[in-house]
């Protein structure tokens, strides 16, 4: 799929976002273009339930794009506009994560598998974002990352993985001797690669398990924790690639 710049698509796309415009978005604040995409699910019964909330000006919130289950993807807001998805939080030492960000919502409740036809649609979308506004695959987050404690999605059933072999993410490689638990290092690591880590570390544990260990069972922080930590912030320390307004 390719779309215009500011998002707007061409005739002849071959995937062409559906027009459903929310009143819900503003200008881009103390940046012009955006360096992030944060990634959603809707949490609600259905795409159309999520988009009439979204679209809706008492509820105060929107994001750029709903890719509904079946892969159908749906536009709200103009890419270079803020929209109103991200809410309280910060990534990479930076609060106003929607003044930097382009916000995606998935059509899941977050009880059920992420559909094969929403991720392909997904992956093209991607693909073409980060390409048009040069966002690192780094880049790409969940709303979990974010926002430790309060927001839990996409949640433990996104594939991650996929996304980082298509290069529209990443995914640690751990290749250091083990690490013993050591809560500062981790929090240190974490910090390195982007998230916020003036919170309890049992909750930062709970965000990045969320994203990189969602099988993980035992509570205390672990050596795989510490390995997998350590290698985000080898690998992926946070860069920003926004151009600031002066």
């Amino acid at each position: 799929m390719r779309l215009e710049p500011f998002g707007l698509p061409p005739s002849g796309a071959q995937l062409t976002p559906a027009w459903h415009p929310s009143p819900n978005h503003g200008e881009r604040k103390g940046c012009s273009r955006p360096d992030l995409v944060v990634l959603h699910y809707t949490a609600m019964e259905c795409g159309h339930a999520a988009i009439r909330t979204l679209c809706n000006p008492e509820t105060q919130v929107s994001a750029h794009y709903l890719i509904h289950a079946d892969g159908a993807v749906c536009q709200l807001v103009e890419e270079q506009r803020r929209a109103w998805h991200a809410g309280a939080g910060s990534w990479g030492g930076v609060a106003d994560v929607n003044s930097r960000s382009i916000g995606i919502e998935l059509d899941n409740t977050g009880f059920t598998p992420f559909a094969a036809a929403q991720m392909d649609a997904l992956e093209e979308l991607l693909s073409d974002i980060l390409g048009r506004w040069d966002i690192p695959a780094q880049n790409v987050i969940a709303h979990s990352d974010l926002a430790p404690g309060r927001k839990i999605d996409p949640g433990p059933r996104f594939d991650w993985q996929r996304l980082a072999h298509g290069g529209l993410s990443i995914w640690p490689s751990p290749n250091c001797a083990e690490i013993a638990p050591d809560p500062a290092r981790f929090l240190s690591d974490l910090s390195t690669f982007g998230y916020q880590t003036d919170l309890e570390t049992e909750i930062i544990l709970d965000a990045f398990r969320l994203r990189f260990r969602p099988a993980a069972r035992v509570r205390a922080l672990e050596i795989a924790d510490m390995k997998l930590a350590a290698a985000l912030a080898s690998t992926f320390p946070h860069r920003t690639s926004y151009t600031a307004l002066v």
